[in-house]
């Protein structure tokens, strides 16, 4: 069986909260969902705002190779006409082929938003429908509310769906709107709805009791042909089901064809790239394409995927664009170990030196520090391991000073005096803050010796205060990201002083850098 991907990120999508897309960007997204193969991309409601008018023009002169791009209305208002009315109108301007075009099927619409008759409900819905089918355009109907209608009038429920049926509707969207309807529901209610209608059908689930994609797959088994959604789940409230993690779900679990052969391990990178493109912070933990979805952590579990992968995952991450990754912390055993050796290129590690990274791991886990998103961190301790390593500068002495001149209102003053190849270099620099000084300062007195670290950016700088009980005695935690081009890496220091922790991340950063091919 092969099932209809549609997607809505670029019109439901858009309705979650924080997200604002330009017209040029929903131009990159539809490419990008375009070369992943989805069947449908909704581009929109031309009726409702000049930006998607603009989409339409634009979209109608470029290539598609897989999707077809279609447009969103409603029925025409109550008491009107569909030649008269505008959003109609503005369906037919936007010159797709196909229109999605959606109803009331619950009477509590009916009757409390719409503030009409059931009869009026349903010439609204077969005579929009029949207008469009008129000319020349294919007509999904969306069957707002469907479940909760259903739920309350079954019968009227399915006079609406014959409305559109009538009218000429292609595909019955059955809508979870609200979001609120469980998998064993949606199985029962499809089903019965399937065997009394010879149109194909079509599930549109949202996200509000977390069942969105639960939902959608249990449609599918009772016959939907068409599932829409948006990536990475976006949209209002709670969101719309997981496009991501439906494809995955229908191609992996229940065998079905959704997308061009080759094309699932796009995924990955498309749910990478829509978060980027909408300005949100990827969620690292999503099924099958989050950062963290194939990472393991526990001792035991990476004991037993050194031997077999399959003992700790349900797929190859590969198949999604995904990748396995062990991560190192407290909870780690000597497997995580010997694999981020491996990882990091270190060869023939022996176990008295993994023992003692591991134990200081554990040492310093107890102290505050985290290893998880600090992996520099750990590469260091292994080198550190090695016989032959000589680091390419040490500390002898620090000082950081923070006054307030007059007229000059705060400022920091740093001092550092490192041991450099034998030689002591003695600096000081000033900075708008301590950890900008002690930065500054010790750029200064490396970068003549290493011209490397010029093309170092401190890229991120993160402070979390871990036992906040203890007021200003609190112990911090410090994550430094650094960039060098493309190649990015993170460090952390602890310690109830701020400068130490800090001076501790920032040294491993620098550090790690000039001894690595960052």
């Amino acid at each position: 069986m092969r099932v209809q991907v549609y997607d809505t990120t670029l019109r439901d999508g858009t309705q979650r909260e924080g997200i604002s897309l330009s017209c040029d960007d929903k131009l990159r997204i539809a490419r990008k969902l375009d070369d992943l193969g989805v069947a449908f991309i909704e581009g929109g409601w031309p009726g409702s705002n000049p930006k998607d008018v603009e989409f339409f023009s634009r979209a109608r002169d470029l290539p598609w190779n897989h999707a077809v791009i279609t447009s969103f209305g409603s029925t025409c208002r109550v008491g009107g006409r569909p030649g008269d009315d505008p959003n109609i109108a503005a369906l037919i301007d936007s010159a797709t082929s196909v229109c999605a075009l959606v109803g009331k099927t619950s009477m509590f619409h009916v009757k409390e938003v719409l503030r009409t008759t059931a009869e009026e409900n349903l010439r609204i819905i077969r005579e929009s429908t029949a207008y469009l089918v008129q000319r020349g355009r294919r007509v999904f109907y969306d069957a707002e509310h469907f479940f909760d209608g259903f739920r309350l009038d079954s019968a009227y429920a399915l006079e609406t769906l014959r409305a559109a049926a009538a009218g000429g509707a292609e595909i019955l969207v059955l809508c979870d709107t609200n979001g609120g309807t469980m998998p064993w529901e949606i199985a029962e209610i499809v089903s019965h709805v399937r065997e009394g209608t010879a149109v194909p059908l079509g599930i549109h689930t949202h996200n509000d009791a977390e069942c969105a994609v639960a939902n959608s797959l249990a449609a599918v088994r009772e016959g939907c042909i068409q599932v829409q959604g948006t990536i990475n789940g976006y949209g209002e409230r709670c969101g719309n089901a997981n496009l991501i993690s439906v494809i995955a779900d229908l191609t992996l679990k229940l065998h079905m064809e959704c997308l061009p052969e080759g094309n699932l391990a796009r995924l990955m990178d498309t749910a990478l790239y829509v978060a980027e493109t909408a300005n949100l912070s990827p969620d690292g933990h999503l099924a099958y394409v989050g950062k963290s979805a194939f990472a393991h952590k526990g001792g035991i579990h990476v004991a037993a995927i050194r031997r077999n992968p399959d003992s700790y995952q349900h797929c190859d991450p590969a198949l999604v664009g995904n990748a396995m990754r062990v991560v190192v912390s407290e909870l780690s055993g000597r497997a995580n170990i010997v694999s981020k050796s491996e990882e990091f290129g270190f060869e023939n590690v022996d176990t008295t030196r993994i023992g003692a990274v591991l134990d200081q791991i554990k040492a310093l886990e107890a102290k505050g520090f985290s290893f998880e998103a600090a992996e520099a961190s750990v590469a260091l301790m292994m080198q550190r391991q090695q016989e032959k390593y000589a680091p390419p500068f040490e500390l002898i002495d620090l000082t950081v000073n923070v006054e307030h001149r007059d007229g000059r209102g705060i400022f920091a003053e740093a001092t550092v005096k490192l041991n450099v190849a034998g030689n002591v270099i003695h600096t000081v620099a000033e900075g708008n803050g301590p950890v900008n000084a002690l930065d500054t300062a010790v750029r200064k007195a490396l970068t003549p010796v290493y011209p490397k670290l010029s093309s170092f950016r401190l890229a991120d700088y993160k402070v979390r205060i871990l036992d906040g009980a203890n007021g200003t005695a609190a112990t911090t935690r410090v994550l430094i990201e650094t960039r060098n081009g493309t190649r990015r890496w993170s460090t952390v220091g602890a310690s109830p002083n701020i400068i130490e922790a800090s001076w501790r991340a920032l040294a491993d950063s620098i550090e790690y850098g000039l001894t690595s091919n960052a």
